[in-house]
């Protein structure tokens, strides 16, 4: 539901979701292996401390009878480095998703004005034509040259690391960028509380009685937008596809039957089963999740470390006070824990 915030209350909301992080705390790399990372858990009310784990220890702390929903989303190698032409000016394309024949909603990156018209050279063949302006400062683009978009990503595609990894990307980001569980593919940014399973994981799970299923939210490069005074205004956030099925579905409902936990891994699953209220279904959803809101289906959170005054921060406030929250946040960071995308990873419970 939308929910806008007087002007004069939003520049107060977002300072109150600030803190310092050195840029030292924000990970590089991912932890080897995916559950080494370690995990903070930290209940949901009341004063018990929060405990310090490692995400291999999840059987542990799970239970028989709950529910782990994951968010089976692949992530596209849809970074294009290319050349405008004429000129020769380097130029960079983000493909976001595919809207219809050779279209494409994409970011686009060059020297100078960008434009309807503007070609640019992919390589091998491939070129890239601007065609119009959309919403949230992305474009129309048609794709030109001798395969799929599918076949240029495969050859020549980069993957498209966030901009606080402050290096090029490598063949190993091609594995540990990915989820284990990955096979819809349609995201620019990976599901960041999935990387941390490894099949060996899911397994303990299973024998621990914990039942998985999973759900699908295309990330998109909003995730990455900084939280604007706008967005606070009318209560919605940038548009994700969705999918939940009704295999899903029926896990939902069991697990209530029998009164298990619903555990959410990540804020994108936590918006999938948030908007559809654990129903069967699929769309666009722009829910901005974030006190008072209660969250009606999730009760445990998996989840990494997020950017100050981001909208993922005050989707994870929503699960446990903003103090509490952001003093967890703090011991994490005097305990050494990793940050952001490749990093460690908190549980709500």
């Amino acid at each position: 539901m939308a929910r806008s915030d007087h002007p004069s209350d939003v520049a107060r909301i977002l300072a109150e979701y600030q803190y310092d992080l050195p840029p030292e705390a924000i990970a590089q790399r991912p932890a080897e292996p995916r559950d080494a990372a370690r995990l903070l858990v930290l209940p949901r009310a009341g004063v018990e401390k929060a405990r310090h784990h490692h995400v291999r220890d999840l059987p542990e702390l799970l239970a028989p009878g709950d529910l782990l929903v994951l968010n089976d989303t692949r992530v596209m190698l849809a970074r294009l480095l290319g050349n405008k032409l004429p000129g020769g000016g380097k130029a960079e394309v983000l493909l976001v998703r595919e809207l219809d024949g050779h279209y494409w909603e994409a970011l686009v990156g060059c020297s100078g004005r960008k434009r309807p018209g503007l070609r640019i050279d992919l390589g091998g063949g491939y070129r890239i034509e601007v065609v119009e302006p959309l919403e949230s400062a992305t474009w129309k683009v048609a794709l030109q040259g001798p395969g799929t978009a599918e076949e240029l990503m495969a050859s020549t595609g980069h993957v498209p690391l966030p901009p606080y990894i402050r290096r090029p990307d490598d063949a190993a980001d091609r594995e540990s960028y990915q989820t284990v569980f990955a096979r819809r593919p349609g995201a620019v940014a990976a599901p960041t509380a999935g990387l941390h399973f490894t099949p060996g994981l899911l397994a303990a799970l299973a024998k621990r009685g914990v039942e998985c299923t999973h759900v699908t939210l295309h990330v998109g490069p909003g995730t990455f937008r900084p939280l604007e005074p706008e967005d606070l205004e009318r209560g919605v956030l940038h548009e994700e596809r969705y999918e939940l099925p009704e295999k899903a579905a029926r896990a939902i409902r069991a697990v209530r039957d029998r009164g298990g936990r619903i555990v959410a891994a990540g804020t994108t699953t936590t918006r999938v089963l948030e908007t559809c209220e654990g129903r069967a279904g699929a769309g666009l959803t722009c829910l901005f999740i974030r006190p008072p809101y209660q969250p009606r289906i999730v009760d445990a959170l998996l989840t990494n470390f997020h950017l100050p005054g981001s909208s993922l921060l005050m989707l994870v406030a929503a699960f446990v006070d903003r103090p509490r929250l952001l003093s967890a946040y703090a011991e994490a960071l005097s305990q050494g824990y990793r940050f952001y995308s490749y990093g460690d990873a908190m549980l709500v419970l």
